[in-house]
């Protein structure tokens, strides 16, 4: 791989980079992140908010629930142990493969496709919320037509949960130290991160959206925005995962969850 770059990249160009990506650190993500996730649990984000304790999707036992982008697909286990009725993709094969082992070391099996969340393969109206920790929507080149899928397979009234990094922490070093107390970069610059290999393929893209951003993207797929949680960093959490650490992550915020939903 040569130098990160910050280069515009089409939605096609940004799935392949994806899937590439993730095929590759299946393994290797689940062996450095997968003690802090569990095989089981519903993590939000590295500020360790637990589903179980934070109730972000209130009662989910008999509800329908798309996890989005869903990895090993931990969430969607805990959620199943809850009586939810779970459905999950992720564009990852190799993602999927990491689930299916999983399924059968928790003996709890969780059905999942590989698809895109710009094309998402439900009917329309199918589930009554929608979650998606870190999964997908970072991921993808046009945030409001992955939103737009996702509102088209809720139903009337369906919620929507998801957590992605918190636009401010664009502008900074990927440094959870207190060195990455830094503007480098302009917040409102949109440009995507990009990895290429050697012939100069994208092979990983993460885009960067500003809070209004993300707003106007949720709004205009149609969904009403009720809450964006900003985790604080819990006392006695001492995990680091790349650029989020206690040292930052006591003073800004590193996630942001949001909630909305599909009007009646």
């Amino acid at each position: 791989m040569v130098a990160p770059q910050r280069v515009g990249l089409s939605e096609a160009e940004t799935s392949r980079a994806s899937r590439t990506y993730w095929d590759s650190a299946a393994d290797e993500y689940l062996a450095e992140h997968g003690e802090f996730l569990g095989d089981d649990r519903f993590i939000w984000c590295p500020e360790g908010v637990d589903e179980e304790q934070a109730q972000l999707l209130g009662p989910v036992a008999g509800r329908r629930i798309l996890e989005v982008g869903s990895g090993a697909a931990q969430c969607s286990r805990w959620l199943a142990n809850q009586g939810a009725d779970v459905y999950a993709f992720d564009i990852s094969i190799e993602q999927l493969r990491v689930a299916r082992q999983l399924d059968e070391r928790t003996h709890t099996a969780v059905r999942t496709v590989a698809a895109d969340a710009v094309r998402i393969p439900f009917a329309d109206g199918t589930f009554d919320i929608v979650c998606s920790a870190f999964g997908a929507l970072p991921f993808v080149a046009d945030a409001e037509a992955a939103l737009t899928e996702i509102a088209r397979v809720l139903k009337p009234g369906g919620l929507l949960v998801y957590s992605v990094t918190h636009p401010i922490r664009w502008s900074m070093p990927d440094d959870p130290t207190p060195a990455g107390l830094w503007i480098t970069l302009s917040y409102f610059d949109r440009t995507p991160y990009v990895e290429v290999d050697e012939a100069g393929t994208a092979i990983y893209a993460e885009h960067h959206r500003t809070t209004g951003d993300w707003i106007r993207a949720m709004t205009g797929a149609g969904l009403v925005v009720d809450d964006l949680l900003e985790p604080e960093w819990p006392a006695g959490h001492e995990q680091v995962w790349g650029g989020w650490g206690p040292e930052r992550g006591r003073l800004i915020p590193g996630t942001a969850i949001w909630s909305a939903h599909k009007p009646y």
